[in-house]
């Protein structure tokens, strides 16, 4: 199949798809681009994160170990069209499974061998990682390493077969265990272009058409506006606490270009989010509210985003509509400092300053780019 290249709506140019020539090539792809693996049509929200590569078992390496924001862990099994095994893939990615799940019975020291492997690769440690990759604090990402640790001890693993091509009986066979066993196996054909200096792919996922829903082995719950106000009465002893979590919500809901409730077994959470096409998933997070009555200010997401220039001019604006708070800038390098919010929500005109604020460094960072 072709694809037609314009610029403008001039000069277009037809494109026939290319080949990949290693699969060495296609693992260090999708390792590096793990958006390539469309699970987001399993699920809005779902990406992967790309563990490690070759990923040693027994049986012999994992091409690709990943797991999703529930805790879920992928097997990636990768093969070229042309490879004469092609036909045994789905087995050989079971193998790697089976092998994988009998020999990790040490979950401490699977976690550090992963810790070892993202440490390799991004210069820091496995949480960090997590929490910036998926926008987590730190009771979130602890929810997503409990999930993992119960998915590998019961075997709970998913599988993702990906190939530059893939003939039809490969789908069928990957459709029909879907539909007649426990396994999730999920098929992904990855077409290839090349035009000039771009690599152009386009991804098909099959398998999801017969398991829209995928049930995880997860502690997140799922908020939503009436259960964070309720955990807020059950958590807030006084009222005007309460009066100003409400009133941050509504600021929330008001003037986020998005804001998403946390999934939290314990508490709720609401973070408010704005656009910006410099982050990967298109929005940036700058302050998130608790249903226990406290504030976070989402420092790390912002500077992993966009840089540190941007986190700056946001600590200064907050000490200024915050003088309540004895600001440190030791905080600069925290992850996300929080506050009780009774501790810097003084009075009526300390709330006006901090909504004005929020809206003015939403509005310079957007009339800068």
């Amino acid at each position: 199949m072709s694809i037609i290249i314009s610029k403008n709506g001039a000069n277009a140019k037809r494109i026939e798809k290319s080949n990949f020539d290693k699969e060495d090539y296609l693992q260090n792809y999708i390792h590096e681009n793990p958006e390539s693996i469309p699970v987001y049509e399993i699920e809005e929200d779902k990406r992967l994160f790309v563990l490690a590569r070759e990923y040693k078992t027994e049986s012999g390496p994992i091409d690709a170990l990943a797991i999703d924001k529930d805790g879920d862990i992928y097997i990636v099994e990768t093969k070229l069209y042309k490879n004469p095994d092609k036909r045994t893939v789905v087995a050989q990615a079971l193998d790697y499974g089976a092998s994988f799940w009998k020999h990790s019975n040490d979950f401490n020291e699977f976690l550090t061998q992963v810790d070892k492997e993202v440490r390799n690769k991004f210069n820091i440690g496995f949480k960090d990682k997590a929490k910036d990759f998926f926008d987590l604090d730190d009771e979130q990402v602890d929810i997503l390493i409990n999930s993992m640790k119960r998915n590998l001890f019961d075997g709970n693993l998913k599988f993702v077969i990906l190939m530059d091509s893939m003939d039809e009986r490969l789908k069928d066979l990957i459709i029909y265990v879907n539909q007649n066993s426990q396994f999730d196996i999920f098929a992904v054909e990855l077409d290839y272009y090349k035009y000039e200096d771009y690599e152009i792919m386009i991804p098909k996922i099959f398998g999801v058409e017969v398991k829209k829903n995928i049930k995880t082995s997860s502690d997140r719950k799922i908020w939503g506006k009436d259960d964070f106000l309720q955990d807020a009465k059950n958590k807030i002893q006084d009222s005007e606490t309460f009066n100003i979590l409400t009133e941050l919500l509504d600021f929330t809901e008001k003037n986020a270009d998005k804001f998403t409730f946390g999934t939290g077994s314990e508490s709720g959470s609401v973070t408010f989010k704005f656009g910006d096409n410099r982050a990967k998933s298109g929005l940036i997070s700058i302050f998130t509210i608790w249903s226990g009555g406290k504030i976070r200010f989402r420092f790390a997401n912002i500077r992993n985003r966009i840089g540190d220039k941007y986190v700056n001019l946001y600590y200064r604006k907050l000490k200024n509509a915050l003088p309540s708070k004895k600001w440190n800038d030791n905080m600069l390098n925290e992850y996300s400092p929080g506050f009780l919010l009774k501790e810097i929500f003084l009075d009526k005109k300390t709330m006006d300053l901090f909504k004005k604020t929020i809206k003015e460094y939403v509005n310079e960072i957007k009339n800068e780019k």
